[in-house]
Parts: structure tokens; sequence; C-alpha cells
């Protein structure tokens, strides 16, 4: 941190005839109305409140005589409260581990407060940290605007102002003050820490003749200015430093997508190429959402136990995707995965003839796997399908969502050990799927390259070939009005 006075910076200003420029960064965290405060301020819609922020927004206007900067961020990322991180008992009932689920982990790679500061170089003169007194502020919001404040480096705290909002939401003859006295030690700790200064705004009142709001803000702010004797807060530069490294691997990687992108849609011109996938796993991890998610259309039923195989087919991003649902397997051994289960599980290898192209293993990003867990599920799968099935498996973590935006690299390496010898059993191929955003999300895309990688580089192996035995009796088990020797190509195409 390297705080700097402004008085040289005024004294430039002066001599190019420019008035007196006031920098304010606004950080909040989610719905807590930063951009319609920014706006506030501004006097005019700069920002679009309409919508979350997801990067950092610059507004400029002279008001009061001075020309004034104002900084947009996104909002800051609450934390997961540390009783969350428990890990289920090995022996507990899975139902436990499909209920009792955790908060989001913060994100490491979203864009930081640090992109926010450099927007209004050299620093900014004040920190807005934006609270809404319509929603609870708890230790975890708490925790997370010091997290916040700490990604910027030492020394901010001097630099800082609670901005209230949504004041009109406070019971009539409720001030602010008492508002800060009776919602909890939490709130009151940041507004000590902000030496005591805060500011409340109603944003309903932007639009009014007598609106004194912003009047008011500003003087609060020359005042902390005059107790700072003129200094602006300024980034340490090895801070500064790594968030442009960042910000560059991000748009290295938006450039990498829309390049992708680009080459996808001057293929999808031609003939769709077929991709027949088998999803398998425990009982109630949701395979039955991710057939859905991948297809884009609520094709099999979810929220209840699937007993019978059933095929799907349509257009996904240019290819033809066939996709078998399967009955779930039990979490600790393959006896006690009922034989007629066991079967289903072959036959629906069998309705994707000549055979599938990947066994796609869902595994929920919220289970923890143990050895036993990991064990039973390759004995699943080499007992079914033989000992080259490996070559054709792929993990696909379902409840993609509950890693927020922590990348799914990191989720293996918290994983331990026997998650990665499962993905080193299956070649390391894997991929996580939000199976809450059906069709919209891009990572299907991305999930059926990595299969069109796999199949490539299996050469003449590109498929699991069908086997004798996987077409035995009883085939009224399958549920599809299709019998298992029909070709796919038989499917209706929806």
């Amino acid at each position: 941190m390297a705080a700097v006075s402004s008085d040289t910076v005024s004294a430039g200003e002066a001599r190019g005839r420019l008035p007196p420029e006031r920098r304010l960064l606004i950080l909040g965290g989610p719905k807590s109305g930063k951009t319609s405060s920014a706006n506030t301020i501004l006097g005019e819609e700069v920002f679009d409140a309409g919508t979350e922020t997801t990067h950092s927004n610059v507004g400029q206007k002279e008001i009061f005589g001075r020309r004034v900067t104002v900084v947009d961020t996104p909002p800051w990322v609450i934390p997961s409260d540390a009783e969350d991180d428990t890990e289920a008992d090995d022996n507990g009932n899975t139902g436990a581990e499909s209920e009792s689920l955790p908060r989001p982990p913060p994100s490491l790679d979203s864009e930081g407060p640090c992109m926010g500061a450099i927007l209004c170089p050299p620093g900014p003169h004040a920190i807005l940290l934006v609270v809404s007194v319509s929603q609870p502020f708890t230790d975890t919001e708490r925790r997370a605007a010091e997290e916040q404040l700490g990604a910027l480096g030492g020394g901010t705290w001097r630099y800082s102002m609670v901005l209230f909002t949504a004041v009109d939401k406070l019971q009539k003859g409720v001030f602010i003050e008492e508002h800060i006295a009776n919602t909890g030690e939490a709130l009151q700790w940041l507004v000590e820490r902000c030496g005591s200064r805060y500011h409340a705004f109603d944003n309903s009142w932007k639009d009014t003749e007598d609106n004194t709001q912003v009047p008011e803000l500003m003087e609060k702010v020359e005042e902390m200015i005059t107790d700072n004797q003129g200094w602006y807060f300024e980034v340490n530069e090895l801070i500064l430093l790594e968030e442009e490294q960042a910000r560059r691997a991000l748009e290295e990687e938006r450039m990498r997508m829309e390049e992708h992108a680009r080459q996808r849609e001057q293929m999808i011109g031609g003939p769709p190429r077929e991709l027949r996938l088998l999803l398998l796993g425990w009982k109630g991890v949701g395979k039955s959402s991710v057939g859905n998610a991948i297809l884009g259309r609520r094709f099999f039923e979810s929220g209840q136990e699937t007993d019978l195989c059933l095929r799907r087919q349509a257009l996904v991003s240019g290819r033809r995707v066939t996709i078998v649902d399967t009955p779930g397997w039990d979490w600790f051994s393959v006896r006690r995965t009922p034989k007629r289960i066991r079967q289903e599980s072959q036959r629906g290898a069998a309705l994707l003839r000549p055979g599938p192209h990947t066994l796609l293993l869902v595994l929920p990003v919220v289970s923890s796997l143990t050895a036993r867990k990991r064990r039973t599920l390759l004995a699943h799968i080499e007992t079914l399908f033989g000992d080259t099935a490996c070559l054709h498996t792929m993990v696909l973590f379902s409840c993609g969502d509950w890693l927020g935006r922590t990348p799914i690299e990191e989720h293996i390496l918290r994983g331990g050990r026997e998650l990665q010898r499962l993905l080193e059993y299956c070649g390391n191929y894997y991929h996580v799927l939000d199976s809450k955003t059906p069709g919209k999300d891009r990572s299907i895309s991305n999930l059926l390259d990595r299969i069109e990688e796999m199949i490539r580089e299996n050469g003449d192996k590109a498929f699991l070939p069908v086997q004798t035995e996987w077409l035995s009796e009883e085939s009224s088990y399958s549920s599809d009005n299709t019998e298992p020797e029909d070709d796919c190509r038989g499917c209706q195409l929806q």
C-alpha cells in the first residue's frame, strides 16, 4: 500500500485548468445496491443496474465543481462457513450426502477489487463499502468485507466508509444509528473499522429536487480526505502485477473460446456427427439431470429413482447425441447392486449399438470419495464392461454449481488421493457440469469436445463394442420401445 498526497496532483490539475478530482471505489456484496448507488452519485444512469456487475466499470461527471470518478465493481464473494466444510462420515447413508449440500466455496479466479483500483488512477480517495439495510449482515458478510479490503493490501481502512442503501426499508421512525446498534456486532465492527464513517442512501430519491444525499456524502468524503492529509490510496505494485497477469490469462481464455466457437460454427454446416453416451454411477447422483442438461431438454425424469434404461437423442452443438440413462448402483458393493440393475447397465450399452463412445461416470462434487467407494465404482465398470472399459470412461462431475467459480482442478486436489486415482484410471478424462442450467452452459460444448478428444485418442478403438452377453434374455427391462439389436440410427431425433 502507498498513501500519496493529492496536493501535487491538484497543483498539476490547476495548471491544466481542470477541476479538482475525487475518485471513489465502490465495493459491496450481491444485491447490496452498489450499481444504483454509483448512478445516484453521478446523477444519471451510467451503469446498468438491471444486471449483475461482472467487470469493473468507470463513470465520471463534474459534480459541485469537482470531477468525480466512480468505479463500480463486481460483488464480493461470500465465504463458506467453517462448519460447512466438514466432510460426511464415510459410513453415513447416501441421502445425507445429497441433502446436506455445502455452500459454494469462494472463487479464486473472479475479478478482485484491485482491478477497480486500477481503473481510477493513481488511486481512490475513498472506498465505499455498500451494505443494504434490507439484508442481514452476519459474521460471514463481515469476513467477506475484510477479505475484499485485504486483497487491496494494507492501510485500506483509513480510506473506507460504509454506505448504507435501501434505508427506505427501515421501519418508520427508525434511524440508521438505531439500525447499526440493533443489527449486531458484525455490522458494528465494520462501522468502527471504518473509523465510524458512514452514510445512508435511499436510491429511490435520486431524481427528486430536494435530494441532499449526494452533497452530504461528498462532504463526508472531503472530511475523510482532510483527515488523511489529502492522501489517496494506491495499490501495491506487486499486487497490481498479479492482478494484471490474472486479467491477461482471463482475456486469453476468452479469446481462445471465441476462436473455438468460430471454428465450431464453420463445422456445423456439414452433416451431424454421432456421439453415443452411456450414463453410469451410484444411485441418486443426478444422472438423469445430467442427461437433460446435455440434450438441452427434459427427456429423463429427474428427482426419482431410475428403474429401466431409457434412450433419447437430440442435436447438440452440431452433433447427433444419443444418451442412455441407467439405474444407479450401490455405493459400497457390487454384490449389493441387484442382478437386474447390473443387467440393465449392460443393456443400456447394447442400446447404443455398435457400442458407446463414452461411459460417463457421474460423480457429485459434493460427495467425498473413499477407497471403498472408488474400488466399488471400478468393480462395477470392469465386471459389467470388461478390462478395456477404462479407455472409454470419463468422470463427469455433477452439482458443479456448488463449486462457485473455483477451478475443478483445485477441487480435485482437495478431493484427496482416491479421487486422483479414479481419474488416473480414466486417463485423466473428466469434466464438470452444472445441471441446473440445461442447454445454456457452454460447458456442454466443451464436454462434447472432450469426448471427441477421447475418441481420437482411442484410434481404431473409438467405441466400446457391444458384447453378445449384453443382449441376453428379459429384454423387457429396457424402456425405449426399441429392441437392443436395433441400430441407434433408428432412434427418433427430437
